[in-house]
């Protein structure tokens, strides 16, 4: 099993890379091309701004990682990895589903979207984790306190994100706000923050379910590798 996820890991690491690249690419063309920007700073920011971005850089991070843990033969997954790959796993898995069900369609602001990007970072990506998370040998078991640090990123990126939203002027619309996705703007809604509110509690629900559903499955039994100093 080691020598496929070892493959899968790197493969899947490529192509997210490839996919984040792709659509900075285009983006670029589209800010400084169609729209005239001489200055993307702004938007530059943005795109590094989105939940999307974040959690596959993250990802990528995690599955390179992994792959040098597999490597090693017999090495187990130290318990501070697996915390952060649960993270990643949960965050991945919001970024699949929240996409699919509010976003697919929906041109966002970062730019023109690369159409086979958009699939690896929003499909392909998310079912790679999450699979590599439920099918992986070496998975650590976790505690449920760690539910704790599963959340703490996303809880930090939503209030980073409504912070710098009505103080970021937009140059890409020319309007004095900016938020990475329609449901967390309040000028998208007649209901307002009210509306913001209850998608963000909704999302955070979710990414709460799914944190604590990958910390049970890492309580079951599994193909893991015991922790150092624990039989």
């Amino acid at each position: 099993m080691r020598p496929l996820f070892l493959a899968l890991r790197l493969a899947g690491a490529a192509a997210i890379v490839a996919a984040i690249v792709g659509q900075l690419i285009t983006s670029i063309r589209y800010w400084t091309g169609t729209v005239g920007l001489d200055d993307i700073g702004t938007p530059l920011v943005g795109f590094f701004s989105f939940f999307t971005i974040d959690s596959n850089v993250l990802s990528v991070a995690t599955l390179l990682v992994g792959a040098v843990l597999l490597a090693r033969s017999g090495a187990p997954e130290p318990r501070g990895f697996g915390v952060l790959r649960a993270a990643v796993t949960a965050y991945m898995a919001t970024t699949g589903v929240v996409y699919n069900m509010l976003l697919r369609g929906i041109e966002l602001p970062q730019g023109a979207t690369l159409a086979w990007s958009n699939e690896v970072l929003h499909v392909v990506g998310p079912v790679l984790v999450v699979l590599d998370w439920l099918l992986a040998p070496g998975r650590a078991r976790l505690e449920w306190r760690h539910i704790w640090a599963i959340v703490a990123f996303p809880v930090v990126w939503a209030v980073y994100t409504m912070v710098r939203g009505p103080l970021t002027f937009d140059p890409v619309l020319q309007r004095p706000f900016w938020y990475p996705y329609p449901f967390l703007d309040p000028n998208a809604s007649e209901l307002g923050y009210v509306s913001v509110v209850f998608y963000v509690i909704v999302i955070a629900a979710f990414i709460g379910g799914v944190g604590a559903a990958v910390i049970w499955t890492s309580r079951r039994p599994s193909r893991r590798w015991p922790l150092p100093g624990r039989r």
